[in-house]
């Protein structure tokens, strides 16, 4: 992936010296958070960045299935979703340089965590339930925030994902109200960084024995 493999500050150290992190996982970046966090937007420029393909997993299964994902919940149910869900998330993880931007309930499977740990760098756009409340309080396409009281519904869904997302994510970012730009731009240093060649001890050593 352009960008994500760059050396950066390798002074006078013989490049030889160095030893690379396997690229496998980080030629791909997997979002996940809840519904209104931003998966979408800031998947499609960090695409954009780094020359990949976007795919968007609530598209992709829309997509397949011709109807919107509150069609899918009011015929099959919420398990009906999850299981096409899981079937998308299997196929998309399998894929190498794509930014993938996950359904918020993504994480409820053990085995889509697993994926997306395995496969991809993965990064949690953590964004209060208040926030996300302005965010989505006039989006009717979320199904699960239908009811008399979304905030406390998004309340719920933050109590028992966070620790999920927590626990694939390899980088957290606070969506807060920064703008989208300036988030990308953060996570795009982060992204960057995690792909610095690490120095190995043969070559500190040599640092600091120079004069």
């Amino acid at each position: 992936m352009s960008g994500i493999g760059r050396c950066a500050g390798a002074g006078s150290i013989d490049a030889t010296s160095f030893r690379m992190e396997p690229m496998s996982k980080q030629d791909n970046i997997f979002l996940v958070g809840l519904m209104g966090a931003g998966k979408t937007t800031v998947g499609r420029l960090l695409a954009k960045h780094y020359a990949c393909v976007f795919r968007d997993s609530d598209h992709e299964i829309e997509a397949r299935t011709g109807v919107k994902i509150p069609v899918i919940f009011e015929i099959e149910g919420e398990a009906g979703f999850r299981k096409r869900e899981e079937a998308v998330i299997a196929d998309l993880t399998a894929l190498s340089g794509i930014v993938l931007a996950t359904g918020g309930g993504a994480v409820l499977s053990a085995a889509n965590r697993e994926r997306l740990r395995q496969h991809g760098v993965v990064v949690y756009l953590r964004g209060t339930p208040e926030h996300l409340y302005e965010r989505t309080r006039h989006d009717r396409n979320r199904p699960l925030l239908q009811t008399d009281n979304p905030l406390e519904k998004l309340r719920e869904l933050y109590r028992v994902r966070d620790p999920l997302y927590r626990e694939v994510a390899d980088i957290v970012v606070d969506t807060g109200r920064q703008s989208v730009a300036g988030m990308t731009r953060l996570l795009c240093g982060k992204l960057d960084a995690m792909r610095l060649p690490v120095p190995t001890d043969e070559a500190l050593k040599a640092v600091a024995t120079k004069p």
